[in-house]
């Protein structure tokens, strides 16, 4: 199977995982991606099935509505079972790196209000040490440079990633060059930098399940 294929089928595979516990109230959290896109799809035929979705991007909310899903604003949701979300980097504890479609803030939010994350990818995605994909950091936009600055002296080699504006409206630097070994240390010393909204490690709150689409199938992995 192709790239495109493997995401179809772990799309696919992530609406079979949930489809016997969703209900008539059940809410759906929906990440942002290719891989996301194909859960999307996947979703629709069962969207009899639950009352709607909670999606992180504005990009994926616009492609539920497509299909006919409710979408609702996380400020009235009381919580959610599960949130389905790709990765650009997911290492074997399940701890990743997001935000190359520069979401990552929403995403982050909306993980952290499910009870189950569960991650979809392709095994091109899963790495033994994290840092090849640069790790995207969202930053105010008047304390880019400041943050750049700050996050040289951790070893990294900030890109601001120009012409784009987050949902939020901030700005992403992109840092190359790291060598992730300690991923929670990190994400939270990158979080203390003043300027910065979030960064796209999700090592505090990694993924319960990761469905992982691969030449033999797809494998099911727990955290």
């Amino acid at each position: 199977m192709n790239q495109d294929e493997l995401k179809q089928a772990v799309g696919q595979a992530a609406v079979d995982h949930i489809k016997p516990h969703l209900d008539e109230d059940s809410i759906v959290g929906v990440g942002t991606g290719s891989t996301a896109n194909c859960f999307i799809d996947a979703l629709a035929a069962v969207k009899h099935l639950f009352d709607g979705a909670v999606a992180s991007s504005e990009a994926s909310a616009e492609r539920l509505k497509s299909h006919g899903i409710p979408v609702y604003d996380l400020n009235s949701v009381d919580g959610m079972d599960f949130y389905i979300d790709g990765a650009d980097e997911i290492n074997e504890h399940l701890e990743m790196i997001k935000g190359g479609g520069a979401a990552l803030t929403r995403e982050k939010i909306v993980a952290a209000v499910a009870k189950k994350f569960i991650c979809v990818a392709d095994e091109s995605k899963m790495v033994g040490m994290m840092g090849t994909f640069p790790l995207p950091v969202e930053v105010i936009p008047m304390a880019r440079s400041h943050v750049a600055r700050e996050l040289v002296k951790l070893g990294g080699d900030p890109v601001w990633r120009e012409g784009v504006v987050t949902d939020n409206g901030g700005q992403i630097l992109d840092v190359h060059n790291l060598k992730i070994q300690s991923p929670m240390q990190l994400e939270s010393d990158i979080n203390q930098i003043t300027g910065v909204i979030t960064n796209g490690l999700f090592a505090q709150r990694g993924a319960d399940v990761l469905l992982l689409g691969t030449q033999d199938g797809v494998k099911t992995l727990k955290a």
